[in-house]
């Protein structure tokens, strides 16, 4: 096989899985709005959502207990050999269970759900197989679409299992959305690793202060602002009201560019005379990325931070950001 017949081949499964894919998500109806709801109203209800299935279909199951713990949405797997040999001990009347086979006919699955009903546990076949034996007895069906594996072999489940995946990332994000979930509430959750730095990270860790923040009162000469500047070797400076100390514009190096070609006396007049009044800011207790994404909104260089009087207490150079490993 040579090199072009590879990539081909390559390509080839990832437009069967993209169909897959496609027609999915173009098949999401009514049941999904049923599951959804019902996987609220149980997580609402102080019960846990069960994830069930064999093979490879209960590696897409862990994955995705893994999606909704990190969402607060209380999840557990369920073995579904070993549940009918004492692991049904994991199931609480009320919880609700999503038994995952693309055929619908896996025996132990089929087994294991009227079972679960007994328990007084909802039951939803996330099946590709509408008129399967599951999804008849089942309370409830959330349905992927399969035009066809990606296996040349058609042994392989491969399509069957990105489309499912998918699917259960779907209503975890709607889930997500509904319950107000915030980034705030994500790094409460994920403190390790690079994820979690960047996420716990906040305004006070990043931004410079001391030396390498310069403030200056309003009506201080545009020289004595550019020195200042160039001290801290900063691309701008945070002016303030004399008396309140409180922050009252910007003054960057674009601000000094134009003002220099618009007056040749700029050096010796206020630096209020060629400030931006009311720049955006930021709390020195808000997360680092609500601080990205104001730069991102405004397409700012730089940020001041202020205290809750609005006193500038900082600032964050968006050059800073990268090697903080937050962009």
């Amino acid at each position: 096989m040579d090199n072009e017949e590879i990539i081909k081949k390559g390509r080839r499964c990832l437009d069967i899985e993209i169909d897959a894919l496609g027609a999915t998500a173009t098949g999401l109806d009514e049941d999904f709005v049923r599951t959804v709801r019902a996987v609220d109203a149980c997580l609402e209800a102080g019960r846990k959502v069960i994830f069930t299935g064999v093979g490879k279909s209960a590696h897409i199951c862990q994955k995705l207990v893994a999606t909704f713990n990190s969402i607060t949405a209380r999840s557990s797997f369920l073995d579904a050999t070993q549940a009918l040999h004492g692991d049904l001990g994991l199931c609480v009347d009320g919880d609700l269970a999503i038994i995952l086979s693309n055929s619908g006919e896996t025996e132990e699955l089929v087994r294991l759900a009227p079972i679960l009903k007994r328990l007084g546990i909802k039951t939803v076949a996330m099946t590709g197989q509408p008129e399967s034996t599951l999804a008849r007895a089942c309370d409830a069906r959330l349905l992927f679409r399969v035009p066809n594996e990606a296996c040349p072999l058609k042994l392989a489940p491969t399509a069957s299992t990105t489309a499912s995946l998918a699917l259960g990332d779907a209503l975890a994000m709607v889930l997500l959305e509904m319950k107000g979930f915030t980034e705030k509430d994500f790094a409460r959750f994920h403190p390790g690793g690079s994820l979690g730095r960047s996420l716990l990270l906040k305004v006070s860790d990043i931004m410079r202060t001391g030396r390498r923040f310069p403030l200056l009162p309003e009506a201080t000469p545009t020289r004595e602002a550019i020195i200042a500047m160039t001290r801290a070797k900063a691309g701008s400076l945070a002016l303030v009201d004399q008396g309140s100390g409180k922050l009252t514009g910007i003054f960057t190096d674009g601000d000094f560019r134009r003002a220099a070609v618009e007056d040749s006396d700029c050096l010796e007049r206020p630096v209020s005379d060629f400030m931006t009044p009311g720049p955006k800011t930021i709390e020195a207790e808000a997360l680092a990325v609500e601080a990205l994404k104001l730069f991102e909104k405004h397409n700012i260089d730089d940020l001041i931070v202020v205290d809750t009087e609005g006193v500038p207490v900082g600032l964050i150079d968006n050059q800073d950001l990268p090697k903080l490993r937050i962009v």
